[in-house]
């Protein structure tokens, strides 16, 4: 890129003109041979040429306008503005650009050159005429612009929002889900945790919100109270109504637009805000959404309690059914050794021959001590020895009862072990029984304690005046919106021509 050339004097002597030529000014085309050695650059040469003209010059070309700029003692590369142009009221020149060097001093002008400067200051009044034409010319557009592109825009919305628009009438309503625990636990005072979870917990509430924002709660929205059909009438603008074959896409896009819900984790609220085109119809829509939630949640606590019980149960029916298995054992026993209790039956058994034994050691001692007699009765000791024999068959008796088989080849000692086995058994099941009876206690005070239900903080009410639209906020959104848009688009315009003008 060329740069431009340092500040010469052009009060000084010009270029051409040196010493040992005669002194005489060198002619024209050797005055434009020296300007064109310079090496000027195509800018400069028009900005030359631009200077020249406004100075009221004929140049035959560019290198002759740098000619005849540099023969008036003028600088042709100065940037000159078109307001440098005016005429001051004193009737100084303030157009021609400022001489580079000290100005040098003439004689008064003379009377022929007057003339020139009223047509210069003609021309200069015309230009400025000029100017304010196109500026005025240039505000007219602008203003038409704006009028077509963002004034008339903006004034269609608003007689949308004022006019056309169906109003729709919004109800608010609240509600936390909580738990058991948490209930229980308030007289405490509410713990950290349940402050972040919102006491039912965060992920319920964040299950809940989402379930009520899905095609699934729209469709039975649509299917308990019409909700299609609420939105399809002619009474509905046709920006918000929906047509009668409307797809469930298309209503569950305008169900998203219309039903509003938030989550609040640090106090664990939901917020809901349902519209509609009547304040009742808003109401009831808001009331068959929280029943919605009411379900799930009744079916997710029902879920978590089914899951923690389940396992406790289960194990709580085997047990039982091990009891009754065992009990079962017993009697069938009982009924066929026909013993009621083994352990009793042996006890009697044992005592009698424990008291028999007694006795036939009373009778032994007492036919000792008569036979020790010199003269014995005879008659006592055949008694006493008749008396120790049946006593010692009986002892034979018992005993043999207690080892001999019966009709099933089993002895009632057997029948004694058999029976403490299955008591024995029938002990241990029922303590198994027992700590499965608590674990199901436990795990049932569990299940209550993680129990959720959902708790309606804020009743939904109808209205009595319509929320939406906001017809004076929608307005200035949709004009400073399209101002916005406006401006981007006009900058960028200005900036791609000032590139391509580069």
């Amino acid at each position: 890129m060329n740069t431009m050339p340092k500040a010469r004097n052009y009060n000084a002597e010009p270029p051409g003109r040196q010493t040992g030529q005669g002194g005489g000014p060198p002619s024209v085309a050797e005055a434009l041979r020296q300007i064109e050695a310079e090496g000027l650059s195509g800018r400069q040469l028009r900005l030359a040429r631009r200077n020249a003209q406004k100075q009221g010059l004929e140049p035959a070309s560019d290198i002759d306008a740098v000619r005849l700029m540099r023969a008036r003692g003028l600088d042709p590369f100065a940037p000159t503005r078109v307001m440098d142009l005016v005429v001051s009221n004193s009737g100084r020149e303030d157009n021609a650009p400022k001489p580079l060097a000290k100005p040098v001093r003439t004689a008064p002008v003379p009377a022929d050159k007057t003339s020139e400067a009223d047509a210069r200051a003609g021309e200069i009044r015309r230009m400025q005429r000029d100017i304010a034409r196109r500026r005025k010319l240039r505000m007219a557009l602008l203003f038409a612009r704006l009028a077509v592109f963002v004034l008339l825009p903006a004034a269609v919305a608003g007689y949308y929002y004022y006019r056309i628009a169906t109003p729709l009438y919004a109800t608010h309503s609240a509600f936390v889900i909580e738990s058991a625990s948490t209930a229980g636990g308030a007289s405490a005072g509410p713990s950290l945790g349940g402050m972040l979870t919102g006491g039912g917990g965060g992920n319920d509430a964040i299950n809940v919100q989402t379930y009520l924002q899905s095609r699934d709660a729209m469709l039975r929205l649509d299917a308990e109270l019409g909700f299609k059909s609420a939105f399809s009438g002619p009474q509905i603008d046709p920006l918000l109504r929906l047509p009668p074959d409307a797809t469930n896409e298309d209503a569950y896009a305008l169900y998203k637009r219309l039903v509003i819900i938030g989550f609040d984790p640090t106090e664990g609220i939901v917020k809901m805000e349902v519209s509609a085109p009547e304040p009742g119809l808003a109401a009831g829509y808001a009331r068959a959404l929280i029943g919605f939630a009411e379900e799930m949640v009744d079916g997710l606590s029902e879920r978590v309690r089914s899951d923690q019980m389940r396992g406790a149960m289960e194990s709580y029916e085997a047990a039982e059914a091990a009891v009754v298995e065992a009990q079962d054992r017993i009697l069938a026993l009982q009924k066929r050794r026909g013993v009621v209790n083994a352990e009793a039956e042996l006890t009697a058994r044992m005592t009698r021959i424990t008291n028999t034994e007694a006795r036939l050691t009373e009778e032994r001692l007492a036919l000792r001590q008569m036979l020790e007699n010199p003269e014995p009765n005879p008659a006592r000791t055949d008694a006493l020895r008749a008396t120790i024999a049946r006593l010692e068959v009986m002892i034979a008796e018992e005993r043999e009862a207690l080892t001999r088989p019966g009709d099933d080849d089993v002895s009632l000692i057997d029948v004694g072990a058999e029976l403490k086995i299955a008591e024995t058994d029938l002990q241990l099941r029922q303590q198994l029984r027992a700590q499965a009876f608590a674990q199901l206690e436990e795990a049932r005070q569990e299940a209550n304690r993680q129990a959720r239900y959902l708790l309606t903080v804020e009743q939904p009410i109808a209205t009595d005046e319509p929320a939406y639209p906001r017809a004076f906020e929608n307005t200035v959104l949709a004009l400073l919106i399209l101002a916005g848009i406006y401006l981007m688009i006009s900058l960028t315009a200005s900036i791609l021509r000032e590139q391509v003008a580069s």
